[in-house]
């Protein structure tokens, strides 16, 4: 079974992509599960050049494992809200201002960023959530995916799955946050999950080669 490099320290993350890709016959593994530790700068202007910047830093230091390096996997992905211009964006997982933020800092944050500014929304303010996933390996040239998922941002926070901006983003068709769909039902609708689901007929080929 080939080795897929997460490109991540975050552990909740690995668990939602096996869920995604389940069923390739890949070994999905954390940079801490094989000792490596690396620090991107995410300096890109899209979510396509954070990813690929982690897929190629990530991929360069499992050469440290395997001479010809593994194959890896990188993700960037961000909540955009229409009336804050887009925002946070990119910038979603440093979002709040306070040193060592969590993610409720964040989302405490963001719903301040919203204080008197009119819904545009059903329910609360338009936002989606944008992803794009990078696979790099051995004689793989660099392959971008994208995702996206549109909802609303609320206010009342609802939920105790997922993590992020998940208890307060909305799916209007669905009458849940993100945090309230469970686990199997958002790993088919996310914008990770769409975007993995895009790139999965191609992992599945290189899952096939030598």
């Amino acid at each position: 079974m080939k080795t897929l490099l997460i490109a991540s320290s975050n552990r909740g993350k690995l668990v939602e992509i096996r869920d995604i890709l389940n069923g390739l016959p890949f070994e999905l593994v954390l940079p801490e599960d094989l000792g490596l530790h690396v620090e991107v700068a995410e300096t890109g202007q899209r979510y396509g050049d954070n990813a690929a910047l982690k897929a190629e830093a990530y991929f360069s230091a499992s050469r440290q494992v395997r001479p010809e390096g593994l194959l890896t996997l990188a993700d960037d992905s961000g909540l955009e809200v229409a009336v804050l211009g887009g925002a946070p964006g990119l910038y979603s997982a440093r979002y709040s201002p306070k040193p060592g933020a969590t993610d409720a800092d964040r989302r405490r944050y963001l719903i301040q960023q919203l204080e008197g500014r009119q819904p545009d929304g059903e329910f609360g303010w338009r936002a989606s959530f944008h992803c794009t996933v990078a696979v790099l390996g051995p004689g793989v040239g660099l392959r971008l995916f994208d995702g996206e998922c549109p909802g609303e941002v609320i206010t009342e926070e609802r939920g105790t799955g997922g993590f992020g901006y998940d208890p307060i983003f909305y799916l209007p068709e669905y009458g849940q946050t993100m945090a309230e769909l469970g686990e199997a039902f958002k790993n088919r609708i996310s914008h990770r999950a769409r975007a993995l689901q895009s790139a999965r007929p191609f992992l599945a080929g290189l899952a096939q080669t030598e």
